[in-house]
């Protein structure tokens, strides 16, 4: 059913609101907004979709949110585009994927204090992860459904029902309802500065089809075009004074990839790696001097693998195999402990520096999670560990007090931890 032109002209009047009061009080994401011109579209645009080149909404949608979930909606489709969600999933499978970026994405904006509209998948966990982290977290297909169409990455065919488009993509020079040269392309300025819109013009008039998925090299142009945004977007927000600390966060991750779990792992541990001098007496060729002595001593590392079930076992190989290879480059003593509610009955084993760091035949394990019983043998130790890794999902009972040495846990999943240095596996 057309939409009355009074309450077109009322949702355009709000969608305007949205965008202009985004701008001035949040010039990051407003900027963004302003990359993606609003197209009004058919009956295949459920809530509201973007296909990294244009924000497409559903009038009758739009209608019945108020101005603060619609400022959320705006900032959440540009943020797709900003984060390059359309150019990273790779292998992933697509609904898995599309609720992990929903799920980062929200977190981001409601941690900036806009309000989501219903439905919306909030989880305050994923507040600093990004969608790759949030992904293997994400059991199965049935983990909700996202409050937007991810258009720019589909599988299927042209379906007028559902939106779903190609990969073959359409000119990129085109809009996405006419043929006249797109309002997205003449602001197309490489990160420079953002173009304006005409609401009103687009939204007006013919309804927008679905538009067909870009292909693979014009999604790589545009990760390219949306990290420059990205970039520009920030810099005017840092002058602005008005760039929160979590999205200059984000920010400095996407424009500065971050390290592989492998290198934070590597970097830890040799910088607890250390050589000692010693005075020793020189032999009687040498003269009677005493004279310092570089000596490389060995570090001593205390390994604890959770077995409470939740981690599988190839994990765990992968796990005890890298950190055999860093372990050549820093002399390391490495003793090895499993436990779940409590510690593995056959452990610990010692590795000497010489030895092979492998796995033990059989773990026990199985049951809950706590990490009392590891900190407390630990603590026991006759030679304190000069570092502790813990390798967990996190979820499980912590002892109300750090130890009084290094603790580094390598975790997968979403759960925090009290204290230590976090290391995301995912």
């Amino acid at each position: 059913m057309a939409t009355p032109a009074r309450d077109r002209d009322e949702i355009e009047r709000k969608l305007s609101a949205a965008r202009t009061q985004l701008i001035i009080e949040k010039p990051f994401l407003g900027v963004l907004v302003l990359h993606l011109p609003l197209a009004a579209a058919d009956a295949w645009c459920k809530t509201i979709a973007t296909d990294a080149q244009a924000i497409y909404y559903n009038p009758r949608y739009i209608e019945n949110l108020n101005l603060e979930q619609t400022k959320f909606l705006l900032a959440h489709e540009a943020l797709h585009c900003a984060l390059s969600h359309f150019y990273r999933r790779e292998h992933r499978a697509k609904h898995r994927w599309d609720v992990a970026c929903d799920l980062a994405v929200n977190a981001i904006l409601v941690d900036d204090g806009l309000q989501p509209p219903p439905g919306a998948l909030v989880e305050k966990a994923c507040t600093g992860m990004a969608a790759e982290e949030i992904y293997p977290t994400i059991k199965d297909d049935n983990a909700g459904e996202t409050i937007d169409q991810h258009i720019y990455d589909q599988e299927h065919g042209p379906d007028p029902a559902h939106g779903e488009g190609t990969r073959g993509g359409r000119p990129p020079d085109r809009s996405p309802h006419t043929d006249q040269p797109s309002r997205l392309d003449a602001s197309r300025n490489d990160g420079e500065g953002p173009g304006t819109t005409d609401t009103s013009r687009e939204s007006g008039g013919n309804l927008a089809k679905p538009p067909p998925s870009p292909s693979g090299g014009a999604r790589e142009h545009l990760a390219t075009q949306w990290q420059l945004r990205l970039a520009a977007a920030a810099q005017q927000a840092l002058r602005a004074g008005k760039l929160p600390g979590s999205m200059a966060r984000i920010v400095d991750d996407l424009l500065q990839p971050q390290l592989p779990w492998r290198m934070l792992l590597a970097r830890y541990m040799t910088s607890v790696a250390r050589s000692d001098y010693s005075f020793t007496r020189p032999s009687r060729r040498e003269g009677a001097a005493l004279l310092p002595g570089l000596r490389a001593a060995y570090v001593d590392i205390a390994i604890v693998v959770d077995t409470s079930g939740s981690i599988a076992q190839q994990d765990i190989r992968e796990f005890i195999a890298e950190i055999n290879a860093i372990r050549g480059q820093i002399n390391a003593r490495i003793t090895l402990h499993a436990c779940d509610a409590a510690l593995a009955p056959d452990g610990p084993w010692i590795y000497e520096p010489w030895d092979e760091l492998r796995l033990p035949a059989r773990l026990a394990g199985g049951g809950g999670t706590r990490f009392t019983p590891a900190f407390d043998w630990a603590e026991q130790l006759e030679r304190r560990p000069d570092l502790l890794v813990y390798f967990t999902d996190a979820d499980g009972e912590f002892p109300p007090r750090a130890p009084d040495f290094p603790v580094l846990w390598l975790v997968k999943g979403k759960a925090p931890v009290p204290w230590g240095q976090r290391v995301q596996l995912n």
